[in-house]
This record gives C-alpha cells, structure tokens and sequence, in this order.
C-alpha cells in the first residue's frame, strides 16, 4: 500500500533530529521526513532567516519535488505550527495536491493575537534566563560556553521571525482534518486557545492535551505518535 509522507517541523531552535526517535513508533505505512531548517544540522552553515515569510519559502522549495508523490500530511509543535499553517497556506494557493491531515501542537493560531515579549531584543544574559525557564533545551548548553554560543543566535532568529510574523486575515478552509495537542500546564496557551484552529477546516478538530508544560512532546512522544499512526492510517 501507498505511503503516507509525514513532514515534521521543529520549535524554536529546534532540528530535524527532534523527530528522529518516531521512526522505530511510526506505522510501517507512514514515512518520517523531518525537516531541517537553515542554520542548523546538516544546514549549520547556512544563514538564519530573516522573517517566517523566508523560512516558509525555503522550506516550501525543499519538500516541492515530493508533494506530488504520495499523500502527506504536517506536523509541528509551537514555531512549527505557524510554519505549517503558513505552509499549506501556500501549497493550497498551487496546483498540487493538498495534505490529508494537519497536527499542530503548542501553538495558538494565528488570529489569536498576543502582545508577543519580543525575547529575541533582551540582552543575552536576559535572553538565557528567558530560555532557561521555558525548559526544553538540554541543561548541558548551558554548561558549555561553545555550544552556548552557537545556539543562542540561533534561538534568537527563531524567536525574531516568529516575533514580527505579521498574520493576514484571510476565509480559508484547509478541507483537511485537523488533531492538536496541548500541554495542560503550558503557559503560553490554553485547550480552548488551540480549539480556535478550528475555524481553518469544516473537517473533524481533535484536541488531546497531556501532563507537562509546553514541551510535551518530548515526555508523551509515543501516545502522540500513536494517535498520529491510527489518524493517518484511517484516512489513508
């Protein structure tokens, strides 16, 4: 039977590594195709973007040649969803087919407007403390003043694109079902905050939220690719 593509975007200074643990919880049928944005990985050398608008079409230009191959679908956690809304935005505005479902995970969608802190301004000392009480990157970066310093620029562009992303209101219907995740103690946003996504799609709107803060994902990774493996294999 036919593969169904699964195109994984990161978090702020996240890599495509995030999602390589998936593989060995994914259904036989579904195919991992995490995707690594620029300054970081296999693209260290590359510069960071400059808006979202930047990142959307680079990543856009990356995954092009397979949106024609087979059915696929996104997922992304926090930057990442407004990346995948963005995203699609555009593939759908194209002659190509359209994804078979979306996951979007920590994030608020984007008519929801919030006085963003603008973190990516903040000294770096601030910045630190910022990032340090959000949890979610690896303690040992913060012990090692090389790693510090390749990282926190990186973070900051992250922060910066996400922090001027100007959203354009816009009637759209993704005509795709949506499943979102949420973290119950996440104080960046709420379940009824993440059940605003469904204005985007008249298909079916899953929410399931889990114990933890705002990385979630990283402790409740195999329910997530469970209920992942049993949407996608229904719809596919």
């Amino acid at each position: 039977m036919e593969k169904i593509k699964l195109f994984c975007l990161p978090y702020a200074g996240g890599s495509a590594t995030i999602y390589h643990q998936w593989k060995k919880y994914l259904h036989h049928r579904i195919q991992l195709c995490p995707v690594e944005l620029a300054g970081r990985g296999k693209r260290f050398s590359e510069n960071c973007y400059d808006s979202l608008a930047d990142a959307v079409c680079d990543i856009y230009q990356s995954i092009k040649p397979e949106l024609n191959t087979a059915s696929y679908s996104f997922f992304g956690h926090s930057m990442g969803s407004i990346l995948v809304y963005e995203l699609v935005r555009k593939i759908n505005a194209l002659p190509h087919p359209r994804p078979v479902h979306l996951f979007l995970s920590g994030r608020y969608p984007p008519h929801i407007i919030k006085r963003e802190k603008n973190y990516h301004q903040l000294p770096d000392d601030e910045f630190k403390s910022e990032i340090i009480k959000m949890g979610g990157t690896p303690p040992e970066v913060f012990e090692h003043h090389e790693l510090l310093a390749i990282f926190l620029p990186l973070l900051r562009a992250d922060y910066k694109i996400i922090e001027t992303y100007q959203y354009t209101p816009e009637d759209l219907d993704f005509n795709c079902g949506i499943t979102l995740f949420n973290g119950k103690a996440d104080q960046e946003v709420s379940g009824d905050e993440m059940l605003e996504w469904r204005r985007y799609s008249q298909a079916e709107c899953r929410l399931y939220e889990f114990e933890g803060g705002h990385f979630f994902i990283h402790e409740h990774m195999e329910d997530i690719v469970e209920i992942i493996n049993n949407t996608l294999i229904k719809t596919g």
